[in-house]
């Protein structure tokens, strides 16, 4: 298939078509059974305390305007190609990667945060990264051979595969949820799921064995009005307890007073040890991206009270689909992500937890190069970032893509093939957090297209 005829449509086409017979629905790949002789080989673990934060710019997020090439020919390619869309040169912000000699790269303008935390070895970039079956060739794809993952372009689809680890089957379990499954019994309090979500449900934390806990900015939103006075009667509290005092004949109602007094009583547990944190000397900007990672740092800091020691936080951070006006948009909520990661960076030092705590980015898909317009379309490979103590700092991994149009990598439009795939990424994170290497094959069905678990770590990028 020549470069003219090999168009989006004709992609999609192939994709379908290489995709079938595949499994599209949720399947028992990851059964109880399965799930159980995992949580036997991790129990084994130490019992340090260590938290993973996933911050998802939901949308999908422009990252090759995150991270540009700085080096004469690479940014003139990058200029190009970009056309009305290209940072100019000068308003980039340097950053020497120390594992990448002599080529500087810029970041995002609004990125002065993020440059600093680089710099400090606090942070680091993986490049162009994305959802991958196996390793793939630009001319495997052209001439259809390869199997690609379900639904690429897709928000719904690639949300979920970024979600679940999982890229040639629908799942509904995710992999953050299979991982706090296997370390199941590490904390001492499971009335509280390991897993805490700052944007409600999500497929991310879900598991076989728990709920996510959903709390907001403020803390627990526990039940409306427990304790507010009927004029000058007894309190709701009374009147609700009798209710959950009474034992019922009926075992639907039965089991839904007891789930609903346990959520109840750990809502309870909940705030009265978040409250009881002193303010923070860290102040924090007034947006729902720092309050949340405010109330993280809360909820570490409460770890020993709640009984924790592994916790998987989420929070989905939406408004990255920039089919318009990316360049503003995109500004603004870049400048939002840099200031709300350096007060949280700023706070883990204040209460000394930086070196337990691992926040890192995902995001559906990159977006194409080329302009539509205004803006960018869906595409396949971009780039993210990981912070913290643990992190190999200033430095960037994976390889980081030609963008000149026609390049090895480039399908067509600017769309980048991934050359990372992200099951390494959370490998490494799962790693890291604890997980047994023996059992990733579980955790990551497709890993093993990637990466034998043994000496080396998956990229490198953390310190395990």
């Amino acid at each position: 298939m020549s470069r003219d005829t090999f168009s989006r449509r004709n992609f999609m086409k192939m994709a379908g078509l290489v995709s079938a017979g595949l499994s599209t629905t949720g399947t028992s790949l990851f059964n109880l059974r399965n799930l159980g002789a995992a949580a036997a080989v991790n129990n084994s673990k130490n019992d340090d305390y260590k938290a993973l934060i996933c911050l998802y710019l939901g949308g999908g997020a422009d990252s090759f305007n995150m991270v540009v090439p700085k080096s004469t020919p690479e940014y003139q390619a990058y200029a190009d190609t970009r056309s009305n869309l290209a940072l100019p040169f000068d308003s980039l912000l340097t950053v020497n990667p120390m594992n990448i000699s002599g080529v500087p790269y810029g970041l995002h303008p609004s990125l002065t945060g993020m440059q600093t935390l680089f710099n400090d070895g606090k942070l680091c970039f993986i490049n162009n990264i994305g959802t991958l079956v196996r390793p793939t060739t630009k001319t495997e794809i052209e001439m259809g051979n390869v199997v690609v993952p379900l639904g690429l372009f897709s928000h719904s689809d690639q949300t979920n595969q970024w979600h679940t680890g999982v890229t040639d089957q629908r799942q509904i379990k995710g992999w953050a949820g299979r991982m706090s499954d296997m370390l199941f019994d590490v904390n001492t309090n499971n009335t509280i799921s390991m897993n805490i979500s700052l944007s409600g449900t999500n497929t991310f934390q879900s598991s076989n064995r728990s709920v996510e806990y959903t709390v907001n900015r403020d803390g627990a939103t526990g039940l409306n009005g427990y304790d507010e006075m009927y004029g000058s009667g007894p309190s709701r509290k009374v009147a609700i307890d009798k209710l959950f005092a009474k034992n019922y004949s009926d075992p639907f109602k039965d089991t839904y007073k007891k789930s609903f007094r346990t959520s109840l009583d750990a809502s309870i547990e909940f705030q009265t040890a978040i409250d009881a944190i002193p303010e923070f000397a860290t102040t924090f900007s007034d947006t729902d991206l720092s309050g949340s990672l405010r109330m993280i740092a809360k909820i570490i800091a409460a770890r020993e009270t709640l009984g924790f020691t592994k916790q998987i936080f989420f929070i989905d951070y939406g408004g990255w689909d920039h089919h318009d006006e990316l360049l503003n948009n995109q500004a603004a909520r870049l400048t939002d992500v840099d200031r709300a990661l350096t007060e949280f960076n700023n706070v883990m030092e204040e209460i000394e937890m930086q070196d337990c705590v691992v926040t890192f980015s995902m995001s559906e898909f990159g977006r194409t190069l080329t302009s539509n317009g205004n803006g960018t379309d869906h595409a396949w490979g971009g780039n993210v970032f990981a912070m913290g103590g643990p992190v190999n700092g200033n430095r960037m991994f994976g390889q980081y893509p030609d963008l000149t149009l026609g390049s090895a990598l480039d399908l067509y439009g600017g769309i980048m093939l991934p050359t990372t795939s992200n099951d390494l990424y959370f490998a490494e994170l799962a790693l890291w957090f604890g997980v047994a290497p023996s059992e990733l094959p579980t955790l990551l069905p497709n890993l093993g297209n990637f990466y034998t678990p043994g000496a080396s770590a998956p990229l490198g990028f953390l310190n395990i």
